[in-house]
């Protein structure tokens, strides 16, 4: 029977008591499953569209033949109807709903307002006082923007723990990318409280005003004969001038982002172009879940209203769209609402804005053809590896394991995840091992799995096939921890052991418990897909643990000490000549120290030699 038969929803007698208010609704299929939301200004009129007698599109129809049950919220007003709407979308990403993968919050860079301020990327919710630019919409681009500031004001990037605790200059001063701030005697705090104006106005697109402050201060200080200081402001307006050089395009727009759209065969990219403070910040390509049959408009209504009501965003004051929408003026409005400020659609444009939806339109078409391309890539892939392990069900969803660590110390596992689309990052995860021996990478094997997978349940997402990048010994591990499990549970657990000049292409492939070798040739599709998820796993599992690591570096060992906090940290560091100093001091030694009493004394020196 299937699922169509299964439902039996009674829409006259649900029409009958539903309201004509406007409000948000919920449909649901027999599995309780939320397969569309929609949102209605007249809740019976809207609904009562769905079970007319001739209906012309067929998403609607697969859509209500799909019905089991449905639910429907009051609202007072129209903001509210497109915000819940919203919510409920990123909340249960409906089968039927155009959903948006892309939710996460773009970086800004940060001048923070400590007494000598850092510039830094930040990301997030919590946001410390000082001036934010942005946002940016990769972290590849505010990287490099990093970079060139570093080369063309002197303003510190490091964290404020390494900042707290130097005694003499780092490398970036001798490379002239820091003017010392640390230290002092090296720069006046003037002098560096004026590097981060002319750094904020260069971030602000004030390259110009920069150029002529810069120049001022060179002539000023040849007048007085400091030659020196004067090389060093000539050297900032080359530096400026060339990046000036380098920056193709500029704007004369203040808040902008420009949309590119293009839709065919069921795939529809919206190419984004946005600009802050007169500069173009970056694009990037966008591709949402797009049910069969949705219409362009329904595609970029939604996409404009998840990505902008996120939360995580920063709504412009302009907006350029690439076609027109029924609803422009409401959600005008909505998103007038959020920003606080009146926020305007421009369809037909001309001059600058005109060109801007020109070359966003170019790139909207040009990253759906190398998407299609990708997926069709893909598919083969998938289909190739179908037949390399000669399953009868189409492969959905795989996972990889690898493990990470330096001679045993900050091991880190990951596990990565890929479906028909490629790598599906918000299901990748990491887990930092311990209580192991150091270096035993079957323990850490075996403790990662037993952290992802806990018990079997339909609750849990078990994949159709588990990659272990290992031979025998990390493949046994995956065997002791599923030898319980009931069959239905359990998936195609598979080996990737790297050949012996562990080169590309000479991986052999091991099945789990019958230890068989499966046969698979270099050039075959299907190995492309496995060494492509390897790969992942192991640079996923490698960043993990550089991150870690340099978390322990970073971090002083005089942390876990009670009663010692930063400033006492500071001062101990100072009066002994630094760690070293600290270590073979005598706890009368460490007394002497301002700030320290005997019996804190006893507890450093204790704590240090444990």
């Amino acid at each position: 029977m299937t699922e169509q038969q299964e439902n039996s929803f009674d829409h006259r007698h649900f029409l009958k008591n539903v309201s004509s208010s406007p409000g948000v609704y919920r449909m649901y299929n027999s599995r309780g499953e939320v397969i569309y939301v929609g949102k209605a200004k007249n809740l019976k009129k809207r609904l009562s569209s769905y079970f007319r007698a001739n209906l012309d599109s067929a998403k609607t129809q697969s859509l209500v033949a799909n019905i089991s049950n449905i639910d429907v919220t009051l609202v007072s007003s129209e903001t509210e109807a497109f915000l819940l709407e919203n919510n409920y979308i990123k909340k249960y990403r409906p089968r039927f709903n155009v959903v948006l993968k892309d939710d996460k919050s773009y970086p800004f860079i940060l001048i923070s307002e400590h007494k000598h301020p850092r510039i830094s990327v930040h990301r997030g919710s919590r946001k410390p006082k000082g001036q934010y630019f942005g946002p940016y919409p990769s972290a590849w681009s505010v990287r490099e923007s990093l970079r060139s500031l570093q080369k063309l004001f002197p303003i510190r990037q490091c964290e404020d723990n390494y900042y707290k605790n130097r005694s003499r200059p780092c490398l970036q001063y001798q490379m002239q990318r820091c003017a010392a701030p640390c230290v002092e005697g090296y720069v006046s705090d003037d002098d560096y409280a004026e590097q981060v104006r002319l750094a904020s106005m260069f971030l602000k697109g004030k390259n110009v005003e920069v150029i002529h402050a810069l120049i001022d201060k060179m002539e000023a200080a040849s007048e007085k004969l400091n030659f020196e200081a004067a090389a060093k402001y000539r050297d900032q307006v080359s530096a400026l001038r060339k990046v000036q050089e380098n920056q193709i395009i500029t704007s004369t727009q203040e808040q902008l982002d420009v949309y590119g759209f293009s839709h065919k065969n069921g795939i529809a990219s919206i190419y984004g172009i946005f600009i802050r403070d007169n500069q173009i910040l970056g694009s990037k390509a966008f591709f949402p879940k797009v049910p069969k049959d949705s219409d362009d408009q329904e595609i970029l209504l939604s996409f404009l209203l998840q990505f902008y009501l996120a939360g995580n965003k920063t709504i412009p004051k302009q907006v350029v769209l690439p076609l027109k929408i029924s609803e422009a003026a409401e959600v005008e409005a909505v998103l007038s609402s959020e920003a606080g400020r009146k926020v305007r659609f421009y369809e037909g444009v001309r001059d600058e804005k005109r060109r801007y939806l020109e070359l966003a339109n170019k790139n909207a078409q040009n990253a759906l053809e190398t998407q299609q391309n990708q997926q069709i890539s893909l598919f083969k892939r998938f289909s190739d590896l179908e037949q390399i392990i000669e399953v009868d069900t189409p492969i959905k969803r795989m996972e990889c394991f690898d493990i990470s660590h330096t001679s045993g110390e900050q091991t880190v596992a990951s596990c990565v995840v890929f479906d028909r689309n490629g790598p599906k990052k918000s299901d990748y995860r990491r887990f930092n091992i311990e209580g192991i021996t150091p270096g035993d990478d079957y323990a850490a094997m075996l403790q990662a799995l037993r952290r992802r997978y806990k018990k079997p349940s339909e609750d849990t997402k078990i994949p159709d096939i588990l990659l272990i990048d290992g031979g025998k010994g990390q493949l046994s591990q995956a065997e002791q921890h599923f030898q319980d499990w009931p069959e239905e549970y359990k998936p195609l657990i598979i080996g990737v052991a790297k050949g012996s000049s562990r080169k590309a292409g000479l991986e052999t492939l091991i099945l789990a418990y019958s230890h068989a070798t499966i046969p698979v040739q270099s050039d075959q599709a299907g190995l492309h897909l496995i060494q492509h998820i390897r790969d992942e796993s192991h640079r996923f599992a490698i960043s993990g643990h550089r991150n870690r690591r340099q978390k322990a570096k970073s971090s002083s060992p005089l942390q876990g000490i009670p009663g010692v906090g930063a400033k006492r940290r500071q001062v101990l560091l100072k009066h002994t000549g630094g760690l070293q100093g600290l270590k073979h001091a005598s706890k009368e030694e460490i007394a002497k120290v301002p700030g320290i009493s005997e019996a804190l004394a006893d507890t450093i020196y204790d704590y240090l030699h444990a």
